[in-house]
């Protein structure tokens, strides 16, 4: 699958096979190729996924533009971002025949990954955590082995939430693109490197970056292939390993102006069509479910050249240019461009208008709002959080299950057919009918910390408190309930003991108090020490003398006799009290 070896290069046995594994699309005649068109897709919703090299390429666009592919991405049989790190001997060996001594140096690439990010050569990788990640390698994969693919879950695993991250590494497939319907048996690697595994891996990548989506289309497509100019992307595509056009499908409703996604799909070497014809665009899955979720397909397009690049990959180890890994990449640059001009028709969906409250209960608030154009469906959100657990198709909404006397803030956002929002209408408050509940008193009140004229008190959230107010010897001391679980009651007396209560406060409403704690404000007496003869303690009211010796005052500690020749360090630690030593 990888990238091509340069021309006249002798290859070992491993890189030909490596070399000879996947990928082919590339342009069909230029003269019938398009300008790319612009579509109402948002862009929000962009996502890539690639094999082998286009694997690695994926990967590549993933993180380098994660503002562009929020939505996720699909790797299939490739490595982690920047694995060959300019080295077509690291890309033909540890990013492919890795061994258990030579694989990727997946610590090294994050902390190439971190340092990027920070020049800003590359997106922030923060833009990684809540995107979605589909890996997979087959399990008889003799061209990208299993251990390269791990490292790229480990890679992955540093930025992307645990819970965004799917590696299937189970399917005893080789070296290709896996479908359920079309290609070689399971267990060949040969041309066109898709195999029938009855495994619909495009279906599972585009269902576990999206979500839910809607049954595929088993039947007759509905939508169109386009062939458009990828010479508006790139200046002279052949020169720099890409086709002078690339393929699009793009389903009958996204050509009707409804509001769309984008998906990329990145074939592997010799897949392009001088290789293996229209065989990857049609053929490996995607444009079934394209098809009935608005998902505009792009599948950019390689081409052979003599030097550098014969088997039409992707440039994933530098062979065209040496920023291959980076927004400013050539390659890289063209797919964002392409992605870019696809999206650029986008007109989101307002703010859904006049939301009201048309009812309330004890437990349940109805609201109703003015149907936005073009929306699919709304999503409802009570003090900011959803509480419809699938989309309202209609404009009126029941919220159940409230408390009783209380007030509650609500929000609606119109739902495209591809599940993205737009923003939220103007907030409306709404009270449920009847008698509150009582709050439940604040638990967990402790004493944090004190001063000479301070006293810190923190205790624990109580449900459905909006503030709390304190109080001091059964005197309330907060002016306004504070919303904070923490509290710091100022211009207290040093060295006095104080009692502290706290109860729980909403929309007039009042908990009972707290269990209460005690706190003791620090002396503000500062300690001195002084150096004398024991005579000059005594003559100074330091000390006393008792039988011809010295005893410090307050704690009558024996300081030897009391004359000129013995010398005492006293540290006076409160008003008339003198231990012998400094102070504490």
């Amino acid at each position: 699958m990888v990238g091509s070896i340069p021309h006249g290069r002798r290859l070992s046995h491993g890189a030909r096979n490596i070399l000879a594994a996947v990928g082919f699309t590339a342009a069909a005649a230029a003269h019938s190729a398009i300008t790319l068109p612009a579509y109402n897709v948002d862009l929000s919703q962009s996502s890539v996924s690639g094999l082998s090299s286009g694997g690695f390429m994926a990967a590549q666009l993933h993180v380098a533009y994660s503002a562009t592919f929020k939505a996720g991405a699909g790797i299939v049989a490739g490595g982690p971002f920047y694995c060959a790190q300019g080295s077509l001997s690291t890309a033909t060996g540890p990013c492919m025949a890795a061994t258990s001594t030579s694989k990727p140096a997946t610590s090294t690439l994050i902390s190439t990954t971190n340092s990027w990010a920070g020049q800003g050569v590359i997106d922030p990788t923060g833009n990684l955590a809540n995107s979605k990640v589909y890996l997979y390698s087959g399990t008889i994969d003799s061209t990208v082995r299993q251990l390269v693919m791990n490292e790229a879950r480990a890679y992955y695993a540093n930025y992307v939430n645990s819970a965004n991250l799917f590696y299937k590494n189970n399917v005893a497939s080789e070296h290709a693109m896996v479908t359920d319907y079309f290609g070689s048996g399971c267990s060949v690697k040969g041309s066109p490197y898709i195999n029938n595994c009855n495994f619909d891996l495009a279906g599972e990548i585009l269902k576990w970056i999206y979500g839910s989506l809607n049954p595929k289309n088993t039947g007759t497509l509905g939508g169109s292939f386009i062939e458009y100019n990828q010479g508006d992307f790139i200046a002279s595509p052949t020169s720099h390993g890409m086709a002078n056009t690339g393929w699009a499908y793009v389903p009958a409703s996204c050509a009707a102006n409804q509001v769309c996604r984008v998906h990329v799909a990145l074939h592997g070497c010799q897949q392009d069509t001088t290789k293996i014809q229209d065989r990857y665009y049609r053929n490996t899955g995607y444009n079934k479910w394209a098809d009935t979720n608005n998902i505009i397909v792009l599948y950019p397009q390689t081409a052979p050249s003599s030097v550098g690049n014969p088997n039409g990959c992707w440039d994933w180890w530098g062979y065209d240019d040496p920023n291959y890994a980076k927004k400013s990449g050539r390659q890289m640059v063209a797919i964002k461009g392409m992605v870019d001009k696809v999206s650029s028709g986008f007109v989101p969906l307002p703010a859904p208008a006049g939301l009201v409250s048309t009812g309330a209960t004890d437990s349940s608030i109805s609201l109703q709002w003015n149907a936005v154009s073009g929306a699919a469906g709304y999503n409802v959100y009570r003090m900011g959080t959803k509480v419809n657990a699938s989309m309202v198709t209609g404009t009126a909404y029941t919220d159940s299950g409230l408390l009783p006397g209380t007030s509650y803030t609500y929000t609606v956002r119109a739902v495209t057919s591809s599940g993205a929002a737009g923003p939220d209408s103007a907030p409306v408050s709404a009270s449920t009918t009847g008698n509150p509940p009582p709050l439940a008193t604040p638990a967990g009140l402790t004493v944090n910390g004190t001063t000479s004229s301070s006293v810190t008190l923190a205790w624990g959230a109580s449900s459905g408190a909006a503030g709390y107010n304190v109080y001091r010897n059964g005197t309330k001391v907060t002016a306004s309930p504070t919303a904070a679980t923490s509290y710091t009651d100022n211009g207290l007396a040093a060295s006095t003991t104080y009692s502290y209560a706290v109860s729980a406060t909403s929309s007039g409403r009042e908990s009972a108090l707290s269990a209460p704690v005690s706190a003791t404000t620090k002396s503000s007496f500062v300690c001195t020490a002084t150096t004398s003869s024991n005579y000059a303690h005594v003559q100074a009211g330091r000390a006393h003398n008792s039988g011809g010796y010295a005893l410090a005052n307050g704690s009558n500690q024996n300081m030897g006799l009391n004359n000129t020749f013995y010398t005492t360090t006293l540290a006076q630690t409160a008003p008339g009290f003198y231990i012998i030593g400094n102070c504490p």
